[in-house]
């Protein structure tokens, strides 16, 4: 098929930070884009050739949009699955299919999938809603400290707390939710698995996410990460396995945690572009974003090495700011090497709202994690 300067559309679900990036690259290639989202002021509504409004959880948007299209790709895995069945079954190319999506949007399903798999993750539990869960505790079945997530809905540090007494239990949301084993780790890690429909596969290096201890989100993403090479190997081992096993097309993000003893458990996985990978823009041969546009496509995927030592930091909104955006400092970090502030389009900031990143780059790695520190300490996210 002819994508490139043709009647060819890439549909795509979803149009916040992932979809402006995505749309980056198509922009690069010229093949025409359809977006659908939420929002309005949606971030990738300015790159796409043509952007509809409508609820990603509604079975006849969805099931209307995708009719529009060629190929659809998501960039969000919150959608209406029963409209992604209906339009597969009718022959339309969507990746990642539906039945991949099932197994992954649903946390409590995605966990019990990797035991299914004898895929290695913590000890979990799952639990109708809050009283579910509390009835557990009362039979102690259930012991303090636990990881708590809501099964559906979450996303960067939203849905996710650490509960160490009851009344950690007091302001959670009554839904749907999982019960994790705290596993005393070493490391966050994840490897960006790209594969397309040929069963090309190819994984980029593993990286290591230092995180906020009070937003529960990513800070710092490094590459390569600072591990021994056997432990990356098991990594990358096992991020190939989860992929095969899941059989998703597309980009699949493994983040995993490195233990004390140095074994690998999948905490859980993101079936399209993700945090972890946003340094590829700059530090590697193809980018993340490039990637997943040539694997849904199933065009050959490009060289996922590293040309330089990247980090990444978000770029959040700080607390005690709302309103109109303003990126204080900015200049001041624009004027160091190596520097690349991507900014998403979102106009209001609040507290933790993720706003954009920055990439360092530099030949070495020990360089590039102080110049990201001097980065975090200097520009900061607030309203005019």
């Amino acid at each position: 098929m002819n994508y490139f300067s043709s009647d060819f559309k890439l549909g795509i679900l979803g149009g916040g930070q992932l979809g402006k990036m995505l749309l980056f690259e198509t922009r690069k290639f010229d093949i025409q884009t359809y977006v659908l989202d939420p929002s309005d002021e949606a971030p990738a509504r300015m790159a796409c050739n043509q952007f509809y409004k409508g609820d990603l959880m509604d079975f006849e948007t969805v099931y209307e949009f995708g009719k529009m299209v060629d190929v659809l790709t998501i960039e969000i895995e919150l959608v209406n699955l029963d409209a992604l069945e209906k339009l597969e079954d009718e022959g339309l190319k969507v990746f990642p299919s539906p039945k991949t999506l099932r197994a992954i949007q649903n946390k409590g399903k995605q966990k019990d999938f990797y035991i299914d798999n004898a895929i290695p993750t913590s000890k979990h539990l799952r639990f109708v809603d809050l009283a579910d869960l509390r009835k557990s505790l009362e039979k102690d079945e259930l012991d303090f400290p636990f990881v708590w997530k809501c099964a559906e809905f979450g996303y960067d540090g939203n849905g996710v707390k650490i509960v160490r007494s009851t009344l950690d239990l007091i302001n959670l949301p009554d839904v749907e939710c999982i019960a994790e084993d705290m596993v005393p780790f070493k490391n966050e890690l994840a490897v960006i698995v790209c594969r397309n429909p040929s069963g090309e596969i190819r994984t980029y290096p593993v990286v290591e996410m230092e995180f906020h201890p009070e937003a529960n989100q990513v800070e710092y993403v490094i590459c390569p990460a600072r591990i021994d090479d056997k432990v990356a190997d098991k990594a990358r081992a096992i991020a190939l396995n989860v992929s095969e096993k899941f059989n998703h097309v597309g980009l699949l993000a493994v983040e995993m945690f490195q233990t004390e003893d140095d074994e690998i458990l999948v905490n859980e996985v993101a079936p399209r572009p993700h945090n972890s990978g946003h340094y590829s823009i700059e530090a590697s041969y193809t980018s993340q974003f490039e990637n997943h546009i040539r694997a849904v496509l199933n065009l050959p995927l490009g060289n996922t090495a590293s040309k330089v030592a990247g980090v990444m930091v978000n770029l959040v909104g700080s607390e005690g700011y709302e309103g109109q955006v303003v990126y204080e400092n900015i200049e001041k970090i624009m004027a160091i090497d190596g520097v690349t502030p991507h900014i998403y389009g979102k106009r209001q900031t609040r507290a933790f709202r993720k706003m954009g990143h920055v990439t360092i780059v530099n030949e070495d790695m020990t360089v590039a994690r102080k110049i990201a520190e001097e980065v975090k300490n200097s520009i900061r996210v607030i309203s005019g």
